[in-house]
């Protein structure tokens, strides 16, 4: 007989290591993204794909919809705000036209696995790319992106990455403990 189970999920970090008490701008900064990182990666983690799928009415918004916007989010943060490197897997295999509520969408389609994997990838990457950008000029060498009124420093992207996991965790937070009861604002330490 073969077994049918599927693989679990991967585990997802939920550590928080604190930085030192008179840390500089950066090390704040990239401790409050990993601190969030971890938050979500609590409020999203072990569900399987039928609580991941579980929409929340009257919003269509899910948390594999949320874990796969926030794989977008740090993929666009590094390719696109900075402008380091090229979008990789999935975003490879749609078209920037495509990409309007793709993430959120899509979900749906992928396994837990494939969900966590993914979001777990583009972090790496994003930590790799951070850690080379706040060793080389700082925060306050101009990004990548052009706005309307101006190119932003990397600073701002930092700041509007830390903002963007803010605003989702406020919906993991609800829709986890619609899900199974879970509640509070750190993951447990070792």
């Amino acid at each position: 007989m073969t077994d049918t189970t599927p693989p679990a999920p991967p585990a997802l970090s939920t550590t928080i290591d604190e930085p030192a008490l008179d840390a500089g701008e950066v090390d704040l900064l990239l401790f409050m993204l990993e601190r969030s990182r971890a938050t979500f990666a609590w409020k999203v983690g072990g569900l399987d794909a039928a609580a991941l799928n579980r929409a929340f009415p009257p919003s269509a918004m899910t948390l594999g919809g949320l874990v796969k916007h926030m794989t977008l989010v740090e993929d666009d943060m590094v390719v696109r705000w900075l402008g380091i490197g090229g979008y990789g897997d999935p975003w490879n295999r749609t078209t920037p036209d495509d990409w309007p509520d793709w993430d959120w969408r899509s979900a749906a389609d992928d396994t837990p696995a494939q969900l966590y994997a993914g979001w777990q990838a583009a972090v790496e990457r994003a930590r790799e790319v951070w850690s080379r950008v706040s060793a080389d000029g700082g925060l306050d060498e101009p990004a990548g992106i052009e706005w309307t009124d101006g190119r932003p420093n990397r600073r701002r992207v930092l700041v509007d990455l830390n903002a963007e996991y803010a605003r989702h965790l406020g919906h993991a937070d609800l829709f986890r403990e619609a899900v199974d009861g879970l509640v509070g604002e750190d993951p447990p330490q070792p």
